[in-house]
């Protein structure tokens, strides 16, 4: 069996292939990093400084889409990227456009609004759209869904990865979940999932933010 590793940060965009790990049940070696101390050595693991990381023996991935594709190739019998070539499809779809969109253009503006303009006068502003364009996310999300997952009848990584988002909404000021039943119900058929609740205990998160 190949040594895995992921490297996580509670809370995190990182939660989703935590869960998906844990979902198919890999052993695994998780390695806590924090944003306040990203060390040297992380550095030289990933220069983009970015969690998360997963890492296959001495095969080193980054980026979202591609973890959960590694995890899942490590158990396909687990069907986390879906049950046939269409599911498979609209997984990326959803994973590609959750990755670049809501987390790296909406959230990254309200988190980062440095990454995104040189003038700080303007992070006020930037901030204030981000949360406009999260609604109009959020919105589309709970248009998609209409079951308790977003790719056919079974769970994916796809259900992991946007509790990531749910549990982000709901720590944000202007935000309020509850407009969002649908999506809603989704994420707590995540968190009912024992590899969830395995995950809430080693990341120390309550469920909600």
């Amino acid at each position: 069996m190949p040594h895995i590793r992921l490297w996580f940060s509670p809370g995190a965009c990182s939660l989703a292939p935590h869960v998906a790990l844990r979902e198919a049940g890999i052993d695994f070696e998780p390695i806590e990093v924090t944003f306040e101390s990203v060390s040297s050595e992380f550095v030289k693991l990933n220069p983009k400084k970015r969690i998360p990381v997963l890492a296959i023996d001495d095969e080193i991935i980054t980026e979202i889409p591609a973890i959960m594709t590694a995890i899942s190739q490590q158990k396909p019998d687990s069907n986390l990227l879906g049950r046939n070539d269409l599911e498979i499809v609209r997984t990326y779809e959803w994973m590609n456009w959750l990755s670049g969109t809501l987390h790296g253009q909406c959230f990254g503006t309200l988190y980062r609004p440095a990454r995104f303009t040189s003038k700080p006068e303007l992070h006020k502003d930037l901030q204030e759209h981000a949360i406009v364009t999260i609604k109009e996310c959020f919105d589309s999300i709970e248009h998609q869904l209409s079951d308790i997952h977003a790719v056919g009848q079974g769970f994916t990584v796809v259900d992991a990865y946007l509790l990531v988002f749910w549990r982000w909404g709901n720590k944000t000021q202007g935000i309020d979940m509850t407009d969002y039943p649908r999506y809603s119900a989704l994420a707590s058929a995540v968190l009912d999932r024992a590899s969830a609740k395995t995950v809430m205990d080693v990341e120390r998160l309550s469920s909600r933010i």
